[in-house]
């Protein structure tokens, strides 16, 4: 044997998987001192770091795959070369930057989601001009690069012995055979015996997401974009399911081409205005916790515009989004449906025409509008609208001149609003009545907007953010209420989802609470309406309230009407489904997992026996919306084969 492996096995690459296993776990121990004792007992500190070594293991088997199979075909001449040494040390400082950066990048995703890389992360890489604008508004990019690079280049010096006289790969056939194996057998074994659904070993949520590894659960979120209910979770045959469904007012009937979806009504609307508004305003604000509202309870002193506006208004207390990003609320809003598995349909081929609140109205004579202060493109925003039968505005559409402040995610949001009111009062000069959905985005990472505004200075961090939003908002309605339209028009104030999903749950259910205000002073009594309610009631709702034909189409039901199934709501991440009801909640997970939990006063969750009603329910809401988009029971006309 050569002189170089009498002392040691020729495995390569130690040096490399030893930097991995130490950033990983140290990048574990980081985040949960940072996540704290209080959110996750030290009692469950031995199972996550032990459970989370054996992820890392998993992910490293995966990235010695293709340099083992490396190690086998390369050929032995070049193995031997003068610059060998240099070239190992060259690849150990690549190795610790990529890493380093990667243990960065999951400080700044934890901080922004509690969570390890997900769903969103892989959205992410679609949309990296966002992505990597908001990254270089929101850090100081250039000092934490140069810091990477310093802490790459000290660690290479500092084991530049080590990695130098680390075993090379040798070059006799059976070794070659052995790399071979090891880089088929490794994957191999790591995909059959390693789960993300194992990193469910607790109770707690944080620690659940603690004991992950980056790099798994970015894969398995790319892996799953997309869930099959049918095939993920717990299912009801057709036989159970559509009983329950029409005990709770929702109906699948076959209709003369096609199927649909058809909501009973039981009894007449508890109308609270005047008369029908003629047009609506449906402003969907970017991440606007309950929890940040005055008139919810916040003593901060962030919202003093919509605490004003909240004593002019109907306040809804108990509403709650269907999800944690924009496209859930964007698709809560205009379809009504519960939210399916993966990704949002907003996101989904074969979206158009669907039963949206848009297309119903486009065709009773609305003027229909999506105005949105950043690019479109974004999640797919712009496609779904206009093939609903929007007019889509974006920031594109904006002139220059118009704009006085924008960031990456788009234009501050009091241009936004100076611009909606061009847009609005363009289409009140037709003669026609509209539908105006405008969607902001100030209340965003980098929490930039223009200075002079608010008493935070920019960049205000949230709390500038929402007060920022605040002032906006405050000052479109002030400006709309010089509009000849503005007495014949109802302003539905309503966030797309909460700042912040996360909690020792995996669905907390305070991570779900948004305001909703009704604010038509000419045309509605304020009040407080404190009963239960989803985002998804709020399409059935705006076509009561303007006395049009539709609501029907809707899973959600009005917020005017008591049911007899009684309320209940909607709540969900990308893939646990919830359904809040009578104080509990139902969680749907993947592999037909079920649990109940009771929910408190103050929205502790506790977990409870299964309870099979509230089960039954849950499984036959959600399969059914699933199955609705898939097999086009969702579209708005009937499907026609080519040719026919």
């Amino acid at each position: 044997m050569n002189s170089r492996y009498r002392h040691a096995l020729p495995i390569p690459f130690i040096p490399l998987a030893l930097l991995f296993l130490s950033i990983a776990s140290l990048t574990r121990l980081v985040l949960t001192l940072h996540t704290g004792i209080a959110s996750v007992p030290p009692s469950l500190w031995p199972g996550l770091f032990l459970r989370g070594f054996g992820f890392d293991l998993v992910a490293l088997s995966w990235i010695l795959a293709p340099m083992l199979l490396w190690a086998a075909l390369w050929p032995a001449r070049w193995r031997d070369t003068r610059w060998r040494g240099k070239i190992r040390l060259a690849v150990f400082f690549v190795a610790a930057a990529v890493l380093i950066f990667g243990a960065l990048s999951e400080w700044t995703f934890w901080e922004e989601f509690s969570t390890r890389f997900n769903f969103i992360a892989v959205d992410y890489l679609v949309y990296t001009h966002e992505v990597i604008g908001n990254i270089v508004e929101s850090y100081p990019v250039a000092a934490l690069l140069s810091g990477v690079f310093v802490l790459a280049a000290g660690l290479t010096w500092l084991f530049r012995s080590a990695v130098r006289g680390a075993p090379a790969p040798a070059p006799q056939a059976r070794w070659r055979l052995g790399y071979a194996a090891a880089a088929f057998a490794l994957p191999w074994t790591a995909w059959h015996l390693a789960s993300i659904d194992q990193m469910e070993f607790s109770d707690n949520a944080y620690a659940n997401e603690l004991c992950g590894n980056g790099l798994m659960t970015f894969s398995a979120a790319y892996r799953r974009n997309e869930l099959d209910y049918d095939r993920f979770y717990f299912t009801l045959p057709a036989s159970q399911e559509h009983p329950i469904l029409a005990r709770l007012g929702v109906h699948i009937e076959p209709g003369p081409a096609h199927p649909a979806i058809r909501r009973a009504t039981f009894n007449t609307p508890e109308m609270p205005f005047k008369r029908p508004p003629r047009n609506i305003v449906l402003i969907s604000v970017e991440s606007l916790s309950a929890e940040f509202l005055g008139s919810f309870g916040n003593r901060q002193g962030l919202t003093p515009q919509l605490d004003a506006l909240a004593r002019k208004s109907l306040v809804f207390t108990n509403l709650y989004a269907t999800g944690t990003r924009t496209v859930r609320g964007l698709e809560a809003l205009t379809l009504g449906t519960p939210p399916i598995p993966g990704q949002a349909i907003v996101r989904r081929p074969g979206n158009e025409h669907l039963a949206t609140l848009g297309e119903i109205l486009h065709d009773q004579g609305y003027e229909n509008l999506f105005i949105y202060g950043g690019y479109g493109y974004f999640d797919n925003m712009n496609a779904y609208y206009a093939g609903n039968d929007y007019r889509v505005v974006d920031r594109t559409d904006f002139p220059k001149a118009s704009v006085g402040f924008a960031n990456i995610w788009g234009v501050a949001d009091e241009y936004l609003f100076r611009n909606s009111l061009t847009q609005l009062d363009k289409v009140y000069a037709t003669g026609k009545p509209f539908l105006a959905q405008i969607m902001t985005t100030s209340n965003h990472r980098p929490f930039t907007y223009p200075g002079g505004r608010i008493d935070i200075p920019s960049p205000g961090h949230r709390e500038g953010g929402v007060k920022y939003t605040d002032y906006a908002i405050g000052r479109f309605i002030e400006e709309a209420s010089r509009k000849p339209w503005f007495d014949d028009t109802l302003f539905i104030i309503v966030a797309d989802h909460c700042a912040s999903a996360a909690g020792k749950t995996r669905l907390p259910v305070a991570g779900y609470h948004i305001p909703l205000f009704f604010y038509a002073p000419a045309l509605l009594a304020p009040g407080r309406d404190n009963r239960l309610a989803s985002q998804i009631d709020i399409p059935p709702t705006v076509l009561e309230v303007l006395n049009r034909s539709g609501s029907q189409r809707f899973f959600g039901q009005s917020l005017f009407r008591n049911e007899p199934g009684g309320r209940r709501a909607f709540i969900s991440n990308y893939q646990e489904l919830g359904y809040l009801k009578d104080g509990k909640l139902t969680v749907l997970s993947p592999r037909q997992k079920v649990e109940t939990f009771s929910i408190s006063a103050d929205d502790e969750a506790t977990p409870i026996p299964l309870d099979p009603t509230l089960r039954d329910e849950a499984v036959s809401f959600y399969q059914t919306a699933f199955r609705a988009y898939k097999d086009g029971t969702l579209k708005m006309h009937p499907v026609t084969a080519p040719g026919t």
